[in-house]
Formats: structure tokens, sequence, C-alpha cells
């Protein structure tokens, strides 16, 4: 009997040594049986072909992927139709890591963002490509997190007094009379290396209501799960390069903007902030075509494009315009630079939220948007950000479905969006918060 489990084990070799015992035992006795020997050759033809992959793959050195229930739980879920069936045709695998996926803060729908266990999961999920968002402490070094200000929803750092009180903006409780919510902000500023190191990592969230620092810390979605943050272990910039290097996948930092004012303490500077990432990886021996910086802010970018040429091949801009009222992904007169002028600049890479990328035609059929094509006939790849952050899609998905939201009411329906995202737009990489989504679709469609 051949089951999954051959194929979840690596065993596709036992496989086909089953293929040859079925010659000899199973195949059909009675010459004029052509039904049975049909069976018998596509059978043949099947083993065969999965074979000769798994030996490419394993000559190719590619990392086997464990992806859990989830991918299988979301093509069941999908409308009928041809793309379910190709994606149904893949199920018994194998996967393998690829650099399709990016793990974007790590595996954050169920563990930590930015720590140790969560780097981990997005690796076994497949993730070729892994994210260690970049900031600074206050003696200067360099932590990932999301935010330079987000200690107060993603750690303990409330939970420890000594702590919290170096916050730049200490715990309010709610006060439902005045009809004021509960705040708090503490920065990767406010506090030394030594510090950071004391904390532990948690689901990203706050309850508004809280009238107690507990009450505000158990603020996780009711689509998440607390179940992997008793122990988040938090990580420097530098051990972030380590623990990847370790794992053989590839690197992805972003330069978060600075919360504090620059220079920082009078003599840090913005260029000085970018280039000690940068320096982190050469320190540590990185190939730069491993390495994919990132940032918001253009100028970080044409920095590594003209000071670290060889990193800034791969540096990507992270284009927040969407945010811009007037800006509009059908309208090419909205944006500014263009997209010829970026690419000029020296820009290869562009990176903007997944609504930006694509829109409705007038059946109803999710295609890509003006803003997609244009950063194609200008001669930029295209990474793009973030699935698994929504929650149950029934509703549209909000943000990151917002421009195709009238296509969108089953969980499945991020097959959907995968699919013309990789086909269409042709992206090169998507960031997932769960990676195994993205690893799955793109081992069906032979993406590496």
């Amino acid at each position: 009997m051949i089951t999954r489990q051959h194929f979840a084990i690596g065993g596709i070799v036992a496989v086909g040594l089953l293929a040859g015992n079925y010659a000899h035992s199973a195949a059909p006795e009675a010459a004029d049986t052509a039904a049975a020997d049909h069976r018998y050759a596509d059978l043949k033809e099947k083993l065969g072909s999965l074979l000769e992959k798994y030996r490419d793959n394993r000559r190719k050195g590619r990392a086997e992927a464990q992806l859990g229930p989830r991918p299988f739980y979301l093509v069941e879920d999908m409308d009928e139709g041809r793309l379910k069936q190709r994606l149904q045709q893949c199920a018994d695998g194998p996967f393998y890591r690829t650099d399709f996926s990016i793990g974007h803060r790590g595996a954050p729908l169920q563990f930590p963002e930015h720590t140790k266990e969560s780097y981990e999961a997005a690796v076994v999920m497949g993730a070729g490509i892994v994210e260690c968002d970049v900031t600074f402490t206050k003696d200067r070094e360099l932590v990932c997190r999301h935010s330079q200000c987000d200690l107060h929803t993603t750690t303990d750092i409330l939970a420890k007094p000594e702590l919290a009180a170096k916050c730049s903006v200490p715990f309010t409780p709610a006060d439902p009379v005045a009809g004021t919510p509960a705040s708090a902000k503490c920065c990767t500023s406010d506090i030394t290396l030594e510090e950071f190191r004391t904390l532990k990592g948690k689901m990203d969230g706050a309850n508004s209501k809280a009238t107690t620092v507990e009450g505000y810390m158990a603020g996780t979605a009711d689509y998440r799960t607390d179940l992997y943050s008793q122990n988040g272990t938090l990580m420097t910039h530098r051990e972030s390069i380590e623990l990847l290097k370790s794992l053989k996948v590839k690197f992805t930092p972003e330069l978060k903007a600075p919360e504090v004012d620059m220079p920082y303490e009078g003599d840090y500077t913005q260029a000085d902030y970018a280039s000690q990432m940068i320096e982190e990886y050469k320190a540590a021996g990185i190939d730069p075509r491993k390495v994919w910086p990132q940032s918001f802010n253009l100028e970080d970018v044409l920095f590594w494009v003209d000071n670290y040429p060889a990193f800034g091949q791969q540096a990507v801009y992270l284009d927040g315009r969407y945010s811009d009222p007037a800006f509009n992904p059908m309208d090419a007169s909205t944006w500014s630079p263009s997209m010829t002028e970026l690419r000029a600049d020296g820009v290869k890479i562009i990176a903007p939220p997944t609504p930006v990328l694509v829109t409705l035609d007038a059946e109803g059929n999710i295609v890509p948007s003006e803003y997609a094509r244009r950063a194609r006939a200008a001669g930029l790849d295209i990474i793009t950000w973030s699935l698994e952050r929504s929650g149950p899609l029934a509703n549209g998905g909000g943000f990151y479905f917002a421009s195709i939201a009238d296509a969108i009411n089953n969980d499945g329906d991020v097959m959907n969006l995968i699919h013309v995202l990789a086909q269409d737009v042709k992206v090169i990489g998507i960031f997932s918060d769960w990676p195994a989504t993205v690893t799955y679709y793109a081992n069906c469609a032979n993406l590496k």
C-alpha cells in the first residue's frame, strides 16, 4: 500500500521499490486485461516522475519542508475549479524549502514574532528567506523587532517593574468613565542590550480596555494562539544571522524607521545605522547574494546601492506610498517617483503590500493592477507582503485583500490570490505569517 507517509519521511525510493514489487506480484495475470495494464502503466509513470523529482531535488541539496495541516485545509476550502484540482494533485508532496516563501517576522500566526522559535518554525515550514526587522537599543546594538517602540505589545517588559519604569510612556489603565483606552509605549531605545536580553517575546497584541498590566498584555487576536508564547527567545541582529546561517536559509533584514530623533544622541546618523546593519553581514562572512536588505525609506535603499553595491544589487524598496490618500495603484500619475525613475536610480526590487498589486476585472476575476504592470515593464522585480495575517476570510479579508474584497468569501481564496501573484503579477517572493501556505503553492507550481 502506498501512503502519504512514504513521502512525508522522504521515502520515495521505498515507493519506487514498491512499484517494482507491483510489477511482479500485482500486475494482471491475464494479458487481455487492458484496464489493469493501463492502471499499472499509469502508476509506474507517476512513480517514475516522483522519483526523478526526488533525485533532482537531492542533487540540488534542497531541504524538505514540513507543512502541517493548514495548507491542505485551505486547498480543500477552495471553490471547485481547475486550480483547486491542480493543487489537490500535489497533496502527496514531497515539499521542499523555497526562496519564494518568505517568513514574515518568522511565523507569527502562532509563534511570537522575531523570536528564535518563530524563525525556526518558518524554516521548518519551508521558508527559504526569513526576515529580521532591525532596530537599535539605548546602547546602539541592533536587535530584531518590528518597531523600535513595540516592546509593550510584543514582550513581557510591562511585567518587569524595573524595566517598565524606563518605558517612554508608562502603562496607564483604561478609564471606562472617561472613555480613554489603556496605553503604554516601550522602546528598544529605552533600554540597553543587556536589559533587552532579559525579556521574553509574546504574541503581539494589547487589550485597550484593560485596567491592569496583566489584562493589557492579554491581547492576542482570537485567530492566533498563546500555545507557543511561554518562552519566546528574543534575538539580536547578529544572533539572527548566526541562527539563519546555521539553518542554511537566506536573509531579508528590514531597517526600521527610528522613533527617536536622528542623529541619535547627536552623532549616530541614519547612514551609520544603515551601514551598521550591512557590516554585521560582512563580519559574519555572509554572501551578499543571500541578503535582501529592505527599507521603506528610499534613501536607505539608494545608500546601499551607492555605498554597498554588492548588497545594493538586491536592496528592496518597501513601497509605503499606498498610505497616501492620493495614491491610486490604477493611476500612474499618483506615484512619484515613477517606476522608470526608480529603476534609473538603481532600485531593482520593489515591494508593496498585496492590495496594490491586484484588482478585479469586469467579470470579477483577480488580475494585475496598473502598478504591477508598470513595475514589470520598467524592469523591476516584485516582492509582496503579507499573507496569513488577516484571520478568517469569510468577510472579505481586510486590508491585505482590500482591492479584491468582492472576490473573497472563504479561507481557500488565499490560494487564488497566490496564484495570480505568482503567475500573472510574477512576483519573486511572498511574505507570509505562516510560510507553509506559500511553500505548498510554490512546490506545486515548481517555483524555486
